[in-house]
Parts: C-alpha cells; sequence; structure tokens
C-alpha cells in the first residue's frame, strides 16, 4: 500500500488492472477478430463479452435464424466478431459477427474453387438468366446451371437447400458463380462407372422414365439410360408409350441386351411376365365363348382385352351381319365388356381374330327357305350404281339387281328413271349365295319373257315398223314390240347416201323394216330397209305391168303387198 498525495492509500492492483485495460484497449484496432459469450439481449441489440472491461454490442440482425427455434441467439452463446468502432456515449465496442461470417464464407468459397468441394446453399428467389442463392454470400446460380436435364419450372426450384459448386468467383467484386449441373454430371459419372461394371444381361433393375418417344421411352438406370421398345412394354398391342408409362414413373425392367462398345442398353417389362400367348390354343380354343374388354377403336374394328398382355381383333365385319355398319364406333364404346366368339388363332403373327355377329343368328341360313329362287320378294331402294341397284329386304340382307336384269328391252335405260330410293317395289329372287352372301334379284323376270315363242309370230320376210330406241355407228335399233327389239345395220340403209345414222335418223321415229332373220335363242333380230326398198320397187314394177296408170299413188301401189305381209299402211 502506497499513501496518496492527499494522504489516502492507494491499491496498487486496481492500478495495475486499469492500466492493463488501457493498454489493451489501444492495442485493439477495427478488424481485429475476437471470441466472446453472449451476456444479454436487448430489443435488437446482443451484447458480447469479450474479455475486457467494455462489453461489445452486435446487431441482433447480423445472427441468422436457427431452425426449430424462436430467436436466432440466446445468453451465454459463444461467438466470433470483428471490431468496426466503439460507442461515443457508452463506449462500448461495436462489433460484428456478419464480418466474421463472410472472411469465413470466402475462404469456403475459396476452397471449394481450388478443391471442388460442393458447399450448401439456399435459394432465395428468380432473376434473369437464374437464381439467387444465399450461401452466407449471395451468389449467382445460372438456369443452365441448375439441373442436367432442361428446367421446365424454375419457380419450383425457389426455397430448396441445394449443394453448389463454385466455378468462378471474385473476392473484390463480390462476385460468385456456382452450378449443381456440374455436381450432378459427376455424380452420374461415377453412376454410369459403377453401372458398367456390374451389369448383367438377364438382370432385373429398378429405374425412372426419363423420356417417351413414339417408339419407346428411355429410363434411368442410374447413370445409364436403358433404352425399353415399344414391343417390350408388355404382351399386348399398344399404339403409344404413354399408354403405359408417365415420365418420372418408377419401373422394374429386366436387362435384355448389353452393347458395351457402343453403351447401349436394351430393357423390358413384358420380359418380367408370362408370356400369354404360351399355349393359348389350348387356353382360347376356336369356336369358344370367350369374354373380354374393349381396349381400343380403330376405322377397321376394336381390339379387346382377354386377359392382360393378350388382345384380339374384332373386325368390323364380323361384329353385325348388317352390312350396312361400317363404323366400329357406332356399335361398341371403349370400355365396354362383351361376349365373343373365338374365329382364328394365329400364332407365328400372335393375332386372335374375335367375332360378336356370331353369337346371333345368321339371316342367310333362313333367307332360302323364306325366299327361294323364283319367289317374289318385297324390298325398299337402297342405292344406285354403275351396275345396278341394292334392294333392301330386312336383316341386314341387301339384294342386288344388276343392270342386265332391269328389261328385256335392249333400249338403255336406268334405275333411276324407274326407281326412287326408299320406295318399296316387287322383285324377283334369282339365285342366294350363302358362302358369298350374293342374293340376285330381277325385275325383268316379273314378266314373261317376250322373246318366247318370237319366231311363231314373225317370218322373214315380214314387214314390220316400230319406233327407233338406240341410234349407234353401226345402226339402228327399232322397238317390233315391247322387250323385242331388232337392228337395222348400216350395211341394210340404202337411205344413208354415206352418211352415219344419226344424221339420218332421231329416237323415236317411227321406221318400217323387213325381217331379214330371227335367232330366238340369243334373241337377236336382223332388219333391212334395203330389202323393204326392193321389195317396194318389184311390186310397183309388177303393178305397173298389170295395171298401167291404174294407181295414183305409191300407197296404193304398196297396199296389197302389205296387207299380205301383215303390214300396216295407216298414217
Amino acid at each position: 500500500m502506497v499513501e496518496t498525495d492527499s494522504g489516502t492509500p492507494k491499491d496498487n492492483s486496481q492500478e495495475d488492472m486499469q492500466a492493463l485495460y488501457e493498454t489493451s484497449m489501444k492495442s485493439l484496432q477495427e478488424g481485429n477478430v475476437l471470441k466472446g459469450r453472449v451476456i444479454n439481449i436487448t430489443g435488437d441489440s446482443v451484447i458480447v463479452d469479450v474479455g475486457l472491461k467494455s462489453e461489445g454490442i452486435v446487431s441482433l440482425q447480423e445472427f441468422p435464424p436457427k431452425e426449430g427455434e424462436a430467436q436466432p441467439v440466446s445468453v451465454d452463446d459463444e461467438v466470433e466478431v470483428m471490431v468496426v468502432g466503439r460507442e461515443k456515449e457508452s463506449g462500448l465496442l461495436r462489433l460484428s459477427k456478419r464480418r466474421v461470417d463472410e472472411i469465413k464464407t470466402w475462404e469456403k468459397i475459396d476452397r471449394s474453387l481450388e478443391d471442388g468441394t460442393p458447399l450448401e446453399g439456399h435459394i432465395l428467389n428468380e432473376v434473369k438468366g437464374g437464381f439467387i442463392v444465399d450461401m452466407g454470400i449471395n451468389a449467382f446460380l445460372p438456369l443452365s446451371q441448375v439441373d442436367i436435364k432442361p428446367v421446365k419450372n424454375p419457380a419450383s426450384f425457389v426455397g430448396r437447400n441445394l449443394k453448389f459448386k463454385v466455378i468462378k468467383s471474385n473476392r473484390r467484386k463480390g462476385s460468385i458463380i456456382v452450378s449443381r449441373r456440374v455436381l450432378l454430371e459427376e455424380e452420374r459419372d461415377k453412376k454410369r462407372q459403377e453401372f458398367w461394371k456390374n451389369v448383367k444381361d438377364g438382370q432385373i433393375l429398378y429405374g425412372f422414365v426419363r423420356n417417351i418417344t413414339d417408339y419407346g421411352a428411355f429410363v434411368d438406370l442410374g447413370g445409364v439410360d436403358g433404352f425399353l421398345h415399344i414391343n417390350d412394354v408388355t404382351w399386348g398391342k399398344i399404339t403409344h408409350p404413354k399408354e403405359y408409362l408417365r415420365i418420372g414413373d418408377e419401373v422394374k425392367v429386366k436387362i435384355i441386351a448389353i452393347d458395351t462398345e457402343k453403351g447401349r442398353v436394351s430393357i423390358g417389362m413384358k420380359q418380367l411376365k408370362t408370356d400369354p400367348w404360351l399355349k393359348i390354343d389350348e387356353k382360347y380354343p376356336v369356336g369358344s365363348k370367350v369374354k373380354g374388354k374393349v381396349v381400343g377403336i380403330v376405322e377397321y374394328g376394336a381390339f379387346v382385352e382377354l386377359e392382360q398382355g393378350l388382345e384380339g381383333l374384332l373386325h368390323v365385319s364380323e361384329m353385325s351381319w348388317d352390312k350396312k355398319f361400317k363404323n366400329p364406333a357406332k356399335l361398341v364404346n371403349k370400355g365396354d365388356n362383351l361376349e365373343l366368339v373365338v374365329l382364328k388363332i394365329d400364332l407365328e403373327k400372335k393375332r386372335i381374330s374375335l367375332g360378336l355377329k356370331q353369337l346371333a343368328p345368321d339371316p342367310w341360313d333362313d333367307l332360302e327357305v323364306n325366299y327361294p329362287p323364283g319367289s317374289i320378294v318385297k324390298g325398299k331402294v337402297k342405292n344406285f350404281t354403275e351396275f345396278g341397284m341394292f334392294v333392301g329386304i330386312g336383316n341386314g340382307i341387301d339384294g342386288l339387281v344388276h343392270m342386265s336384269e332391269l328389261s328385256w328391252s335392249r333400249r338403255k335405260k336406268t334405275f333411276q328413271e324407274q326407281f326412287k330410293k326408299g320406295t318399296t317395289i316387287d322383285a324377283f329372287v334369282l339365285n342366294i349365295d350363302k358362302t358369298q352372301k350374293k342374293f340376285s334379284l330381277s325385275i325383268k323376270r316379273l314378266k314373261e319373257d317376250p322373246w318366247k315363242g318370237v319366231a311363231s309370230r314373225y317370218s322373214t320376210g315380214d314387214v314390220i315398223e316400230g319406233h327407233i330406241t338406240s341410234i349407234t355407228d353401226f345402226g339402228v335399233f327399232v322397238e317390233i314390240e315391247e322387250g323385242i327389239e331388232g337392228l337395222v345395220h348400216v350395211s341394210e340403209m340404202d337411205e344413208l347416201q354415206g352418211k352415219q345414222p344419226s344424221e339420218v335418223f332421231t329416237l323415236d321415229d317411227t321406221i318400217q323394216a323387213a325381217i331379214l332373220n330371227i335367232d330366238e335363242k340369243d334373241k337377236r333380230i336382223a332388219l333391212s330397209t334395203r330389202v323393204l326398198r326392193r321389195k317396194e320397187n318389184r311390186v310397183i314394177t309388177e303393178t305397173r305391168e298389170e295395171n298401167t296408170g291404174a294407181f295414183s299413188t305409191l300407197g296404193d301401189i304398196l297396199e296389197p303387198a302389205m296387207k299380205k305381209n301383215g303390214g300396216d299402211t295407216t298414217d
């Protein structure tokens, strides 16, 4: 103890401590990093004891929130801070935790850039061209560096905590660029190496559908994409892989082919199941009744699933006995459960033909009983073609009236001239062919054949009169009576005088001619105007010799001859 000038004793120890404190405080400079302990939290400030007489103060905002805790910092927490100044009034040290964290973060950034160490970061928000990532210091993540595959929904990454690799940094400018894609590629390469090291033919693996095409799908098997062909998805028939697969689906597959040189792997799903076509002919014999579900409709029929992976074709022609049904969608719908008949099995091509109409009576079976050849049937005119007319008699059966069965006459008439679509008519049954499903009808045979007995009604040399029904380059057809026509060939026409028949004659003109020949079997009558003229001239000459000047007109001269031959000389 020593005495002061006033005589008061002075504590040497207290003086020493004060001197030590003042010395230590003088040694503190801005930028010094200190370790301390949180002793109090007041308002938005955190009081930190750094081991000196004067405590330091840190803004509460510099403490990042702790997951699962109400406040970011607690009393007695140890912290590392940097001296940034001193409060003038209170004398407290102004400290910063953020500055220390930034230094440590930049050290990690530099280390990551140097050795490739991944760092964790929090994607804060989306900006032009990429994202802002909080890594203690804000970094930029380009959109191209987010993932291996193109990012379709960038917003889905905001708020996620992910690992990144620093690919570029500048501490002076405070810029950092990070990549997630680099890490994913490295991981994929490791998996790829591991895959090729262990993969075996026939191996069963799990993977994720990465992409789908018209002809198959690519499945990520862990660093390597296996190709799943559309024909290897299921034993059943499908038109597109999307019927069974979706991008992102986890699938179980079997290795069916490996090409290490080209780095290709072929995989299959159906190979994990027993081929349903084995002993199919025993399970579904031809003629047996089966049940199935319509799984697809095409323009030529419907595909029916008999069991998983096994489909048969129900052709539109086998849906109904009625031929008018050409659209399968009008008879069946997708999802319909049907009872069917097995018609045919092709094991080589793996095809099953099914029938629906076979479960209903075939209307053709009763056709011969109800409408035997020679009978008369009623029906409605359905439609016209170049070769004839179809007549519907019900139950989906249409009969054909060929154009040759329209009329006994050779005159070029059309069905449309005599009939209207939808009208009910009578028809004569000619023939029934159940095998070919053909029903032949006739209109002309509703009347007796006018050619029957024609040779008994007409003779060679007879003079006839009729109207022209057809004009051709080789002559004209003349209707002698209904259904019977004769031909006047151009060689039997003196009146042409080098002209064409169409230049001399007109349809429906009345003409007289002599009969040259009658062929009842082939239904042909040859006529001649030349012979008639010769006959007329001979009659005139003979009459003039017998009766000079007695007849004043040609009609008077010909009348006896015409009457003799049964002709009619009336105008």
